[in-house]
């Protein structure tokens, strides 16, 4: 008999730098914490540290070490590039190119191996991950709900908004478990947005608004169930790759 498929969620963000690493992270200690085994996947990684020669993804050792360093870093993200471009552009610049099938098979130690897992897109749901594929391509294809970060900034409304209408209309659609709200950095003292953004997105938005996360908080408000956010019913199976 098969071992049945884990819970999960598929983390993507409304843009770069929004804090989708350390929402997963926090995401990930939470069901930990619950007692769950914890698998973390990022399919890609640009912008990567040179260290002894080996490219290192601070993204990836913030998600393995949440985790508490399952399997090993290199599951964690498999295809790791240096330059600070999207991951086609970046692995040109290094004359090699993303192999798009390692993005998917890259997922199958943690579907073995864990009881839910977390997968982390590169920038946002439309971002390229290799030649042929987006974000969003991945999200479908790996059948999880989708969890949007967002950042509280002027600004958030529309590109939350536009993720949902791309989430909505990729191919037949990716379901969406909800938002999180998140201040990554300290939030500008000018920005008047601030204490609206989130009224305006729970009076806009479809899915829900699952949590606000202020700046260097480390939790979610309010608290969150992340395994029944997570076991919300996967759409696909593996056979449909």
């Amino acid at each position: 008999m098969s071992r049945k498929k884990p819970l999960g969620l598929f983390i993507t963000g409304t843009d770069t730098g929004v804090g989708k690493t350390y929402v997963a992270a926090l995401i990930a200690r939470e069901l930990r914490a619950a007692g769950l085994q914890v698998g973390v996947y990022k399919p890609v990684a640009s912008g990567c540290r040179r260290v002894k020669g080996k490219l290192i993804s601070d993204d990836a050792i913030a998600l393995w070490e949440a985790a508490g360093k399952p399997l090993s870093l290199d599951a964690v993200c498999p295809q790791r590039f240096e330059a600070p471009l999207a991951p086609p552009r970046a692995a040109r610049e290094e004359g090699k190119s993303v192999d798009s099938q390692l993005l998917r098979t890259g997922l199958n130690p943690w579907l073995d191996w864990a009881e839910v897992v977390l997968i982390e897109g590169a920038g946002g749901l439309m971002s390229p991950v290799s030649d042929e594929d987006y974000v969003a391509d991945l999200a479908y294809e790996f059948g999880y709900p989708l969890l949007v970060v967002s950042k509280n900034v002027l600004g958030t409304v529309n590109h939350t908004l536009l993720t949902l209408i791309a989430a909505a209309t990729f191919r037949d659609g990716i379901d969406i478990a909800g938002i999180v709200l998140n201040e990554p950095t300290p939030p500008p003292a000018d920005d008047v947005s601030l204490t609206s953004n989130l009224e305006e997105l729970r009076a806009r938005c479809i899915p829900p608004i699952l949590a606000h996360v202020t700046y260097n908080s480390g939790e979610f408000r309010p608290k969150v169930n992340w395994e029944t956010v997570a076991g919300r019913q996967i759409r696909r199976d593996r056979s449909d790759w």
